[in-house]
């Protein structure tokens, strides 16, 4: 039997998830929380063969919870969830080390072959997002994402600051000292080509990222 934990800040969006995914033979939905420091608490004690993740929540998020769970529990599949299907987050989810990335608008079946997929050691990406990615590996124009230039890292804690969360609570979140956080944001704006939170939070709802719009 194959656990799947589902991973969302909004409940009725878990309840959805289960209903589609329960009766699938063969896996065990193991329940849901509703942030990523909740899903890591979950793995320390129970084996979950796959992980259904949102990718903007509050806390460390989707990105940083993927970025753990690769570092403490390789063998735990992460497959994205988003309402966010534009660059740079489908690529940052998958090199933070999820194994699957699936738009939330997709259809059901969508989400039942992403399972069935990474269940087979595979990677997969729904249609509307593997069809943005193309187009953005051949084509480069001025409304190419300039988040993209952003680590996984950073791009976490660029989330964080467009939330309004201090620095304080940033590095307690990520479990690194202030002046770390502060070299972050340097790097972010640096290469945003940016001066404040303010324009951050601006650039962020320009480019549709972040869970803004």
């Amino acid at each position: 039997m194959r656990k799947v934990l589902i991973v969302d800040d909004h409940t009725m969006v878990c309840e959805g998830i289960k209903r589609v995914i329960e009766d699938i033979p063969g896996v065990l939905v193991w329940g849901s929380v509703h942030s990523g420091e909740e899903a890591l608490k979950v793995l320390r004690k129970e084996h979950i063969d796959v992980v259904l993740m949102d990718v903007h929540m509050p806390g460390i998020g989707g990105l940083g919870a993927t970025l753990e769970i690769a570092r403490l529990h390789p063998n735990t599949k992460v497959i994205a969830l988003s309402a966010i299907d534009d660059a740079p987050y489908p690529a940052k989810m998958m090199e933070a080390g999820a194994s699957g990335y699936v738009a939330k608008g997709s259809d059901q079946s969508e989400l039942l072959e992403a399972l069935e997929t990474v269940f087979q050691g595979k990677q997969y990406l729904s249609r509307v997002v593997a069809q943005k990615v193309a187009l953005s590996k051949t084509s480069k124009n001025s409304s190419d994402s300039p988040f993209g230039e952003l680590s996984e890292r950073e791009l976490q804690v660029a989330q964080m600051i467009v939330d309004c969360v201090k620095t304080k609570e940033i590095a307690d979140r990520l479990n690194v000292s202030d002046k770390t956080v502060s070299t972050f944001r340097r790097r972010i704006f640096d290469k945003l080509e940016i001066q404040s939170d303010v324009e951050l939070a601006r650039l962020a709802m320009r480019y549709n990222v972040l869970g803004l719009v």
